[in-house]
């Protein structure tokens, strides 16, 4: 009774720590349900980080930075029924349902396990920091786990089709799901083939139906791919726990966001990172396809879930509640007591970061937990496949390498550099120097560049946008605050600020002509590949790319002597959030 007590005391504790404060990502997934409910249907400008941040300040939301990357198109669909509330109101409802959700997953694993409901409180409550960071934050984590504990729930009573159509919701929300359809077939389980691939139809129609075909087929080949290789804000940061940010880290030297890396080796990131997920993902059909020891075959498999995904944080290990009490079902008392304490501590912030402790925690348990699965193919087919995976993961590094080889990073100059920045965009040359939108929490900031030093013009709201139609005049830009958007000008000689009068040039175009009129730099993209920058000789009418990689280019601004453009690039960075380079015109601008 005590145990239960102290539980609900820490329930009580976490709810009421985000019960009165908006903080992402539940601002995130409210602003896409809300645009879809007031008909915003592209669903490419969903992906644009600065016209998301100006429709959450429309919405309600003015003091938090946000983004709908990486999610995906589906992953709103819970909100929207609360986008008719305000924003904290919403979020207290969901923060209501979690605290069912999480009631539901337990009374669920009470029934097909030995544990009481008063036993599986206390053990949900031993990973506390990731739950309290699930309230705090408004997360879907807990709401996931439900729905990936009703899938297992469901496939223990014999119901194969809706465990399957309910792992196929899952992954159309979250992507966490998609693995399960590996799982399925390695068991043969064919009905839950067929309700799975009949949830991703139910989905695919859904989302083609809200936002058309050109929406979802721009997030199949720009956003999914982004996302699965590592889409999180900072791909290098320590504090994302995850395999890819830790090779990137490790392996890929990045001017701002990671300068000194451990051993600068693109190479061996591009082989290392598909050798790792190729070899979990035959390791789990391995685990898979033992006809005995269901449980441990569905929890080696979310633990290889949890291991292959591209963004974490404390909160996602929540996740980790599921396979645990599923191991703890067979298991003796001294390994019961080392299975709660590797959970507890992939709930803490992990510590030293660089070592990425959580990564070796979870493929250590991962391994731990097929081992009796795998031991018993033969040596020879298990070296067999392995020489496979290498040679696939060898050619994949080829291929990547080729297309690294033509990012920007590798071939230009970088320009206003500033260790620890997520985003820099949208230049704009003037006289006075170089202006350009600038990420500085709270907010979006106006970043001045001149004198070699880089100056932070801050405004009650958000800058975005700059732009200098002239030289010597000053420089336009938005500024969106307390819902509203509205044309600002800065004369950076008076350093005055005041709402323009005139209309200027539509801000931040993606096509610049050079003051001396002999060039035309311009963004071409389509629904088909990623933007790149292209050069056009308006005397000899010739056009050459610029820029390449599987990675985005664009805004274009010369400088005012016509010898060097300015651009934006997100390549070697997460989707959307750009750097700025400098291409410098010679005889030959391929060449540079």
């Amino acid at each position: 009774m005590p145990a239960v007590l102290l539980t609900l005391f820490l329930l009580g504790a976490a709810l009421h720590a985000g019960w009165t404060r908006l903080a992402t990502d539940f601002p995130n997934y409210y602003t896409a349900a809300h645009l879809v409910r007031n008909g915003q249907h592209d669903l490419r400008e969903y992906y644009d980080w600065t016209w998301f941040e100006r429709q959450m300040n429309y919405a309600g939301i003015e003091t938090q930075l946000g983004a709908y990357t990486p999610q995906t198109p589906l992953t709103m669909l819970p909100m929207v029924g609360l986008s008719w509330l305000a924003p904290l109101p919403a979020k207290r409802i969901w923060l209501l349902l979690d605290v069912g959700f999480l009631g539901l997953t337990v009374w669920m694993l009470s029934r097909v396990t030995r544990f009481s409901a008063s036993q599986l409180w206390v053990l949900a409550f031993c990973g506390y920091p990731s739950l309290y960071s699930n309230f705090v934050f408004g997360q879907y984590y807990i709401f996931l786990l439900f729905l990936l504990t009703l899938t297992f729930y469901t496939l223990h009573l014999q119901k194969a089709a809706t465990g399957g159509f309910l792992a196929g919701t899952a992954f159309a929300l979250k992507l966490y799901g998609g693995p399960l359809l590996l799982y399925f077939l390695a068991r043969r389980m064919w009905r839950a083939v067929v309700g799975m691939l009949l949830a991703l139809a139910v989905a695919a129609g859904l989302a083609i139906w809200i936002f058309g075909w050109e929406g979802i087929h721009y997030y199949l080949v720009q956003i999914l791919p982004r996302t699965l290789e590592g889409g999180s804000i900072d791909p290098y940061n320590t504090g994302v726990q995850t395999f890819s940010t830790m090779l990137r880290h490790w392996f890929v030297a990045e001017p701002e966001l990671n300068p000194h890396p451990g051993l600068e080796s693109p190479w061996l990131f591009f082989f290392l990172r598909p050798l790792g997920n190729l070899s979990v993902l035959l390791l789990m059909a391995f685990a898979a396809s033992k006809p005995n020891s269901e449980r441990r075959a569905f929890a080696c498999v979310l633990l290889g879930i949890l291991f292959l995904s591209t963004s974490t944080g404390t909160y996602s290990f929540i996740l980790l509640f599921l396979p645990l009490v599923l191991i703890l079902e067979d298991t003796t008392l001294p390994a019961s007591l080392a299975w709660i304490a590797w959970y507890a501590l992939l709930a803490l912030q992990p510590h030293p970061a660089w070592l990425f402790p959580k990564v070796w925690l979870l493929l250590g348990a991962f391994l731990i937990l097929g081992w009796e699965q795998w031991k018993s193919y033969r040596s020879q087919w298990i070296l067999t496949v392995a020489a496979l995976v290498v040679v696939l993961a060898g050619s994949d590094a080829r291929r990547q390498m080729r297309a690294y080889a033509q990012e920007p990073g590798q071939r230009y100059e970088r320009v206003a550099v500033e260790v620890g920045a997520d985003y820099s965009g949208f230049p704009a040359v003037s006289r006075a120097g170089l202006f350009y939108q600038s990420m500085r929490a709270p907010r979006y900031v106006l970043a001045w560049l001149h004198d070699n030093h880089i100056e932070q013009l801050s405004f009650p709201g958000y800058a975005f946008r700059p732009t200098a139609p002239a030289a010597d005049g000053p420089i336009y830009f938005e500024l969106v605050a307390h819902g509203h958007s509205s044309l600002m000008q800065f004369d950076p000689f008076t350093r005055g600020t005041a709402p323009s009068q005139l209309q200027a040039p539509s801000l931040g175009a993606e096509v610049a002509a050079s003051p001396d009129g002999k060039w035309v730099a311009f963004t071409r993209s389509d629904l088909h590949e990623s933007k790149q920058l292209w050069l056009r000789n308006l005397a000899a009418g010739g056009e050459e790319p610029l820029t390449g990689g599987n990675c985005n280019s664009s805004w274009p601004a010369w400088e005012l002597d016509s010898r060097a453009v300015l651009f934006a690039s997100d390549c070697g960075r997460a989707f959307g959030l750009t750097a700025l380079y400098r291409m410098r015109l010679g005889p030959n601008p391929q060449a540079h």
